[in-house]
Parts: structure tokens; sequence; C-alpha cells
């Protein structure tokens, strides 16, 4: 039900051509969503260009939205189209956005009130047409509060919300989503797999995938790539160790063994599993991963070192 009401509001906006703020966890699918609205909007035939506003540094970020005239530093030893225009006519998305800079922010205000840019070493304004599309995974209301993004860019940027929830919160997707990603995976790795047996299903479903849909199609993709294809069923064991070893949770899963357990070492290799299913599902960025774990940077940092990771 939530993915049906989101789609229904991409074909609602779709024909306007109002800016959409995309918001949500790492690894929800919020590209996605962009994708589909330009997909069913009047600019489907002209381009739909994204960039990822935290993968840049500001110079760098600058440089690759704006383009920039030969000459503008060095090693420009010729023209450089930027991301803005080259999306001219069609959407642009701006994924991260709340990792731009505040002066970064002034800039791209200035696109969407005048529709134009400026290469950097230029002299004279070229007109574009765009839908900006924006997503973020961090809480832009609270980044206002505390000056870290611009109110008036907020507000523009954020004419037309849409949040996409989090995997645990729509348990009834998990099931069809692991299945789709089997049959995409078993086809283009030409192995004989059609199902999931009964124990690595009932971990698919039990698992929390803090990663979102992104883990889920990552941990499928890994089960099919080591799975030997025997009797057409993923295993268990096929599975990333991160989600194998602490995926059963509640007390049936809190059972002690006749011979006892070395109760600090269990935990701390279920701490260390966690970490690592953290950074496997935000890329290796540290900050996405203590986001995911709902820790501070710092905590997740002293953790991290604790289990020397």
């Amino acid at each position: 039900r939530p993915i049906e009401s989101i789609l229904e509001m991409v074909r609602t906006v779709a024909p306007t051509t109002s800016t959409v703020l995309i918001t949500g966890e790492s690894g929800t699918g919020k590209e996605l969503v962009a994708r589909a609205i330009h997909e069913a909007s009047l600019r489907r035939e002209k381009p739909f260009v994204s960039i990822n506003c935290g993968a840049f540094p500001e110079t760098l970020l600058e440089s690759e939205l704006f383009g920039y005239l030969k000459g503008a530093f060095t090693g420009a030893d010729s023209n450089h189209k930027g991301i803005i225009e080259s999306a001219n006519g069609g959407t642009l998305f701006l994924d991260e956005i709340g990792e731009t800079s505040p002066g970064m922010q002034v800039k791209l205000l200035r696109v969407l009130q005048e529709r134009r840019v400026r290469p950097l070493h230029g002299t004279t304004d070229v007109s574009v047409d765009v839908r900006l599309i924006a997503s973020t995974n961090r809480d832009l209301k609270k980044m206002v509060a505390s000056g870290q993004f611009r109110e008036d860019f907020y507000y523009r940027v954020s004419v037309i919300p849409i949040h996409v929830p989090p995997l645990r919160e729509r348990p009834s997707d998990i099931e069809p989503l692991a299945r789709h990603f089997l049959h995409k995976f078993a086809l283009q790795m030409g192995k004989p797999l059609s199902d999931f047996d009964a124990e690595s299903l009932s971990v698919v479903r039990r698992w929390t995938w803090p990663g979102n849909v992104r883990e889920l199609e990552n941990a499928v993709e890994h089960a099919v790539a080591v799975s030997d294809g025997r009797d057409g069923v993923l295993k268990l064991a096929n599975f990333p160790e991160s989600i194998t070893g602490i995926a059963v949770t509640g007390p049936e899963a809190a059972q002690i063994p006749p011979e006892g357990l070395d109760f600090e070492r269990h935990v701390a290799q279920v701490e260390r599993q966690y970490l690592q299913a953290a950074l496997h599902a935000a890329g290796g960025v540290r900050s996405q991963a203590a986001d995911l774990l709902k820790m501070s940077y710092r905590s997740f940092r002293h953790y991290a070192k604790k289990h020397g990771i």
C-alpha cells in the first residue's frame, strides 16, 4: 500500500513542472521514484540526468553542474558543458542534495528562479529548461533550523514532497522484491534457480534490512553468485554472513547450547556483523552506516575501532 500511494502521487505530479523532493533512507529506491516521474512526464523523450551531490567536493561539483570554459582552471583545456545544461528540456535529478553547501544552494536557487546558468570562467548566461527532482536521506527541516541548509532553497525544492518508507515498514514488499531479484540474477548468471528454500526465505522475511532494497538486492545477488544451483533453490548458506549470523531475532533465537557460550564473545561478534552489514549497505560511507544503525558518527567510530573495522 505505501508504494501504491507513491505511484499514485507519481502519476499525479508527473505532468507538472513543479520541483519534487524525495526523502527516505539510503537504499529505499529514491532514484527509481525520480525516474518514474520522468518517464510518466511530458519530458520523457528528453534527458534524465542525475548526479550524487555527496560524491564530489564543492569545487568539482560546481564545475560538473555548471560546466566551464577553456582556461577556467588548471587542466581545463577545452569547453565543457555542465550537467544542468545537458539536462535541458528534461529532468535534473540531484541525489543527496542535503550534502550541498549553503554557497552551492545559493547558486542552484538562482538556476531555479531564473532558469539560467553561467559556466565557470564565462561572462554570459545560458538559458535552460529543466525540471528539478531532488532527494535526500537527511532531515532537511532540522538542517534548516541548525543553519546547515538555506530556508529559501528548502522551500524551493520541496514544493512536492514524496517520502519513501524503509523496507522494514513495508514487510509485505520483501518477499516479492526478493523473488524479483532472484529471477533477475539467475537469468543474468545462467543458473537454474527458481525459488528459496524454507530456511532462507524465513531469514529473508525476518531480517530488518537496514540497507533497505539495495541491501536486499545485493544479498540476493551474492546468494545467486555463490550458489551451485542444485535443487533449483537458494539456501541460507548462500547468503552473506552478515545476514545469516544474526537474521533470526526474538526469544526463539536466544537459545543457550548445552555446553554454554562465551557471552561477551558472542555479543562482540553480533556487533561486528551489524557494523559490517551497515557499511556494506551504505557503500562504505561511514556517516551513512552510522545513520542506518541509529547512532552518532562518534559512536560508530568507537565500535569500528573496537572491532578493527
